[in-house]
């Protein structure tokens, strides 16, 4: 059974930087694209950037240039490095991953259960 699951969330201060992990577990026989995104309190679930198997990466406007997305193909982990915080950027921050558990098995898409991310002015 897959299991994704988010790690590095917290409380920080306007300015500071936090760096969120996400594992993927449990027979996963190869994995495409993986992301994160962010539901804040009375908004949408919203793209923040997703990475290719092969690295390449796409990110919503808001984050371009303070965020970056990374992935260690040989541990299913995909990393977030969020610098230059921003209150606006308090949400649930959720992993996402397209993957097949067999060769021969459909790429189905997962999601972690979220990790906080609080930023106080």
């Amino acid at each position: 059974q897959v299991h994704l699951v988010e790690s590095g969330g917290g409380l920080v201060q306007a300015g500071e930087s936090l760096r969120l992990s996400c594992l993927a577990s449990g027979g996963i026989f190869s994995i495409n694209a993986m992301g994160w995104y962010r539901q804040a309190p009375g908004k949408q679930r919203e793209l923040v950037a997703t990475i290719s198997a092969v690295g390449s990466t796409n990110y919503a406007d808001s984050v371009k240039g303070r965020f970056t997305i990374s992935r260690d193909n040989a541990e299913n982990t995909v990393y977030l490095q969020m610098n230059s915080l921003k209150p606006e950027d308090t949400a649930v921050y959720y992993c996402n991953a397209e993957l097949r558990t067999t060769a021969w098995a459909v790429q189905l898409e997962y999601w972690g259960e979220g990790t906080l991310v609080t930023v106080s002015s």
